[in-house]
């Protein structure tokens, strides 16, 4: 079974490995004179350390091209698909789609398609994708964060490094979105915060956390284990429970914390913030990207564009 490779897949790969696209068969010579030595040593068959592997019509490609062009279209291929590529038979697969591909090609240039207007626009489509990509693999490469771009992201967005590990008791109200235990009573929002409150004067007055939470606490998935609810950072809980856990000292008993689903008693048992080198991998992988659209942004800054109005609108 021939595998999913596209023809257009292997356009990209010979324009790539070659740097343009594939060159138009070579026209036998007029005369019968024999070639100067030196177009004889630039056949792709000079050498037998580089042998032509596959023949199409008149055009050869030795096992380096080959090689490229394989190594190409294995790149491009997500990462799951890559080992099923590494098959002997993958090569062969592609040797015959290449194939394929040079002689349609070579039959094409043969009946002038690449002459007609409509090939012309496409090939000049395909040139520009080509050389536009190119280029923004280079800005990518090039757009380098510098340790003062890492520091000011760092410092910028420290807040984001921050991890709270926490537990709390909840005690809801009418119309919470959390499901009223059977046989309990639908507290109105006073009844529930005078609760809360109870709650939280027995927690300081020395009550054990995490039987107040098996006992009274509403979140039944947490209540079970004591009220814990494991380590988040920011963005992970409502609002207002987490600016109440993000300023709360470590082992601190919170005042009730309202949010839609009732009265939270929070207690943060630990508060960590990572360092600039604990996340600089992390940082230089997310404004690598950043940094290359700006480059992308300034060029298109310095390049004069006009939009007919009239046409696209404004």
């Amino acid at each position: 079974m021939r595998n999913s490779l596209l023809l257009t897949g292997l356009f990209l790969a010979i324009t790539l490995t070659w740097g343009q696209t594939p060159a138009a068969a070579p026209k036998p010579a007029a005369t019968a004179a024999p070639k100067p030595p030196a177009a004889a040593a630039a056949t792709p068959a000079a050498t037998s350390a580089d042998p032509v592997v596959l023949t199409i019509g008149t055009e050869k490609i030795t096992k380096t091209q080959f090689e490229q062009i394989f190594a190409q279209i294995v790149e491009s291929m997500p990462a799951e698909r890559r080992a099923a590529a590494q098959a002997p038979q993958a090569k062969r697969q592609l040797a015959e789609q290449l194939a394929e591909l040079k002689a349609l090609a070579q039959e094409a240039r043969r009946e002038k398609i690449d002459q007609t207007p409509e090939a012309k626009s496409q090939l000049a489509m395909r040139s520009d994708q080509l050389v536009a990509g190119l280029l923004f693999q280079k800005i990518s490469k090039d757009a380098k964060p510098t340790a003062a771009d890492l520091q000011a992201y760092y410092d910028e967005h420290k807040a984001d490094y921050d991890t709270v590990t926490a537990r709390h008791i909840l005690i809801r109200m009418t119309g919470s979105a959390v499901p009223l235990k059977e046989g309990e009573k639908d507290l109105s929002d006073d009844e529930a915060l005078a609760k809360a409150k109870d709650i939280r004067a027995k927690l300081v007055a020395g009550g054990d956390f995490a039987e107040l939470a098996k006992a009274d606490s509403d979140d039944a998935g947490s209540g079970a284990n004591g009220g814990v609810l494991g380590d988040f950072t920011r963005g992970r809980m409502v609002p207002q429970f987490e600016e109440a856990a993000f300023a709360m000292k470590v082992n601190e008993i919170s005042e009730p914390v309202k949010t839609q689903f009732g009265y939270h008693i929070i207690q943060v048992t630990k508060h960590e913030s990572k360092s600039m080198n604990d996340v600089k991998a992390e940082i230089t992988e997310k404004i690598g990207p950043e940094m290359a659209q700006k480059g992308v942004d300034a060029i298109k800054s310095k390049t004069t564009i006009t939009f007919d109005q009239a046409y696209f609108g404004k």
